[in-house]
């Protein structure tokens, strides 16, 4: 294999868009059996991304995301187990992570605080695997990828929108104001609370805006793919966030490469984003300067990560087999550099610290498989006949995973719901083009 070849490990094959433009060959016909389980956490993907009881507090009591999540699953299994054996298959890449799960049971006794990481087992880490399970089993029909993709972009518009009106009428952060430029007050849901985490969802969702945008026939719902995405844009800018400026850069880059071949005025948007710099807040090229100039953060946030960053190598070399336990590595933090209760803004650092090497090679090889899956789904779409919304969306579906790898050098969010919603979808479309490819030769044949 050629050296250029082989450092492209994202493109397993020649990735020119060759699919026919004719209809797929073949219906989906989706089992009735697995409707409630989908609906289910289709209405579950709203509310944890929404959080309408954080609007308004008489939802509170209902637990709706609760009640959401545990009808999807007992539909979930209803449905696997009345079907053919073939239908209840765990995807390799689902018991990858469960054995990532494992693990981190298996050293929880030796954890700083045992109790404390059976308790974070169970919340977020348990909950962001069944919902991985469920979306790779439930989430299986190209019309079902193509619903959720639609579910995700219309809620980045309540989100975009909080975030720009936060920054026209000045809600900002404790704080965020003082050097010059505004950190706003992100979207009041849990994963969406902080600009920092607000640019990341924005960012994750991005790429599936803009399949739709690239596969929709209707005009209609172009235009209105074309606004959402220019919202999140907007709206990532908005955050200040650099770890979402580097995001949203690796996105623009994926998409330059994977559309020159066809679409040659892609090349224009270097001239597109020059023409848009007198567009950008106030202080916002200061703030990304950072990046490069530690020293030039007036918040000294820039040393502070850097910083950390460098307590937590020591900490994974003081405990490379089992780390510190999983969910500990703020109180492992605090005794390494002096308490400040901060977490390791870096996922591999992350889980190294707590899981130690075994647990980021297996996280490593996660994330590898799943953004290889995507991959082979996109090329399997344009050579069965699947169509164009079914490549448009595993394409986007694998450079939102791509755009984590990058995003999880500066976020602390190695067991939340982003990475394993992406990742969930992207077995799931890879389950519904071999699916459809096979019955295409079945109908050939």
């Amino acid at each position: 294999m050629p050296i250029a070849r082989s450092l492209e490990w994202w493109r397993p094959e020649d990735s020119r868009e060759r699919w026919p433009l004719a209809r797929p060959r073949t219906v989906e016909v989706p089992p009735a059996s697995d409707r409630v389980a989908f609906v289910a956490l289709m209405f579950f993907t709203l509310v944890l991304l929404l959080a309408p009881q954080l609007l308004l507090p008489s939802l509170a009591p209902l637990h709706l995301a609760m009640v959401a999540g545990c009808v999807a699953i007992a539909a979930n299994l209803v449905s696997r187990l009345s079907r053919a054996s073939a239908s209840v298959a765990i995807a390799t890449e689902v018991w990858i992570a469960f054995g990532l799960a494992l693990w981190a049971v298996l050293s929880a006794p030796l954890s700083l605080w045992p109790s404390g990481s059976v308790g974070f087992l169970f919340d977020p880490f348990a909950k962001s695997l069944i919902l991985f399970w469920l979306l790779s089993s439930a989430v299986v029909t190209i019309g079902r990828v193509r619903c959720t993709a639609w579910l995700l972009a219309l809620i980045t518009v309540p989100l975009a929108l909080t975030g720009l009106w936060h920054l026209l009428s000045g809600v900002f952060l404790p704080g965020g104001a003082a050097a010059g430029y505004g950190r706003i007050a992100g979207y009041e849901a849990p994963l969406t609370a902080n600009p920092n985490d607000l640019a990341l969802m924005l960012n994750l969702i991005l790429p599936l805006g803009v399949a739709l945008l690239l596969s929709e026939r209707r005009w209609a719902l172009k235009v209105l793919a074309v606004a959402v995405v220019t919202l999140s844009v907007f709206a990532i800018i908005a955050t200040f966030s650099r770890g979402g400026f580097l995001t949203l850069m690796t996105v623009c880059i994926a998409y330059m490469v994977r559309l020159s071949g066809r679409h040659r005025v892609v090349y224009c948007l270097p001239l597109i984003l020059l023409l848009c710099l007198p567009l950008l807040p106030s202080g916002y090229l200061d703030q990304m300067g950072t990046i490069t100039s530690l020293g030039a953060d007036p918040t000294g946030s820039a040393a502070e990560r850097l910083t950390d960053l460098m307590a937590a190598g020591r900490l994974v070399q003081a405990s490379p087999l089992t780390g510190v336990g999983v969910g500990m590595n703020a109180l492992a933090m605090n005794a390494e550099r002096g308490t400040t209760w901060r977490m390791v803004h870096n996922v591999y650092l992350q889980i190294a610290v707590e899981l130690g090497i075994p647990g980021l090679i297996v996280f490593l090889v996660l994330l590898v498989r799943t953004i290889r899956k995507a991959g082979t789904a996109r090329l399997t779409a344009a050579r069965t006949g699947n169509g164009r919304t079914a490549f448009r969306l595993a394409e986007a579906l694998q450079i939102s995973l791509i755009a984590f790898a990058v995003a999880a050098l500066f976020h602390p969010i190695g067991y939340n719901f982003y990475f394993y919603y992406i990742a969930g979808m992207s077995l799931g479309i890879g389950t519904a083009i071999r699916a459809n490819a096979t019955r295409g030769e079945a109908t050939v044949a």
